[in-house]
């Protein structure tokens, strides 16, 4: 078994072991796996493992994965943009990634739906808290999210998914627990709302055990199977 094949089912793993911890099944925890900055290869040795769903935090390097995976016959993937997104490279998101998990603003939201070509299902997207409240991070308030999701939903090119947040790093399972547990609280009454909320995306390497605890449905995994980023200019 290569590296990443191993890491896969490591990383799996733990998603089952800690929904069975909680009373949930494994099934109910998609694992999206964090492929930026990483090669096609190391991503054609994730898809030969079995993963199908990648997250991208880069637009153009992202499509030209897309586009290379399409070239190659794998089009059976799903490509999730999971970076901040500006609006000179929307276009670029609504026309080749199936969902959008930084949504935070009715401008984008308008232009990603303006921009789903009309040949492609609707992007699928999610409304990016900043739960931490963080300077530094994207992302809408709780109290601002009734009113942006009654928008989103109501544009004919996106379909409303749910929500996505990164929580500012704790050290305690107590803390990373209380803070998921919020953001668990307002997707089931967004879920309740909309009929077609079904995901919360949370959770990364250090603090998945309490955000599935608290009720995530999608948890974002990069270092753990792929191995650390590079960074330096290419």
């Amino acid at each position: 078994m290569n590296d990443i094949a191993h890491n896969l089912a490591q990383v799996r793993d733990k998603i089952s072991a800690a929904a069975t911890r909680c009373g949930r099944a494994s099934e109910e925890v998609s694992l999206l796996a964090v492929s930026k900055t990483k090669p096609a290869s190391a991503i054609a040795e994730a898809i030969d493992a079995g993963q199908r769903a990648f997250g991208e935090n880069y637009v153009q390097e992202g499509v030209d994965k897309i586009r290379y995976f399409q070239q190659t016959g794998k089009a059976n993937l799903e490509w999730h943009f999971i970076g901040p997104l500006q609006s000179n490279k929307s276009r670029l998101v609504a026309e080749h990634f199936d969902w959008c998990h930084t949504v935070d603003r009715l401008r984008i939201a308008t232009r990603l739906s303006d921009q789903r070509p009309a040949d492609m299902a609707p992007l699928n997207v999610l409304i990016q808290i900043n739960i931490s409240d963080e300077n530094s991070k994207s992302g809408i308030t709780l109290a601002e999210l009734d009113a942006l999701a009654e928008q989103v939903s109501e544009l004919p090119g996106l379909t409303l998914r749910g929500l996505m947040a990164i929580p500012a790093p704790e050290t305690s399972y107590d803390r990373q627990f209380a803070v998921a547990q919020q953001m668990a609280v307002a997707f089931e009454a967004l879920k309740a709302r909309y009929t077609t909320v079904d995901t919360l995306s949370l959770g990364m390497s250090d603090d998945m055990e309490a955000a599935i605890a608290a009720g995530s449905t999608m948890v974002r995994i990069g270092t753990a199977i792929f191995g650390a980023r590079d960074y330096t200019p290419k």
